[in-house]
């Protein structure tokens, strides 16, 4: 397995992007925060600035598992409007590669086309821009290889089911244990 990035623009949401790096780090899964500001520190939708460890034009895509999209405001717009990061969602999932949003986000992948016919669920608000979608309120749906999650309340059952993309549902249901979360399914 190569990696899994997940992407920070100005406004996200610190807990569900670093909610899903610390539950993959736990897993043994290598992940990268990457800028896609261009700053080595970007800032969150409260106020919160983070070190990245990348940023988006030194990621070799060759080597990246998974895309995650964490959501906020303005996070997911400045995501949305990043060209040299939709480019790189849309060549995912033409070749069938993992791709993962949460909150606001996976109205990208609904705006993109991506989530037709299959089932997936966002932040309340959104969910009007999950095109095509059978949509759900769930705290996370996988449909084959799009992953996408409710909100912030729902980070770590997101994290969980990356996990068990990656790793399995023994290796997920291990972490949720040794966490001493016990909702998962």
């Amino acid at each position: 397995m190569g990696k899994v990035c997940v992407f920070f623009g100005t406004g996200y949401e610190e807990i569900e992007a670093l909610t899903v790096v610390d539950l993959l780090r736990r897993a043994g899964i290598t992940v990268e925060t990457v800028s896609i500001t261009g700053e080595e520190s970007v800032e969150s939708s409260h106020g919160i600035s983070v070190k990245m460890d990348k940023m988006l034009a030194d990621v070799d895509f060759g080597e990246v598992d998974m895309i995650v999209l964490p959501g906020g405001m303005p996070g997911t717009k400045n995501l949305e409007t990043c060209e040299p990061l939709m480019k790189q969602v849309d060549a995912f999932y033409q070749a069938g590669k993992n791709i993962s949003a949460i909150c606001a986000a996976p109205s990208i992948l609904g705006h993109r086309g991506m989530l037709k016919g299959k089932k997936a669920c966002s932040f309340p608000s959104f969910e009007s821009h999950l095109e095509g979608a059978e949509v759900t309120e769930n705290p996370a749906e996988t449909a084959g290889n799009i992953i996408t999650g409710r909100g912030m309340g729902c980070a770590i059952d997101f994290g969980l089911a990356i996990v068990e993309k990656l790793q399995g549902k023994e290796q997920a249901a291990a972490l949720a244990e040794k966490i001493v979360y016990k909702h998962y399914k």
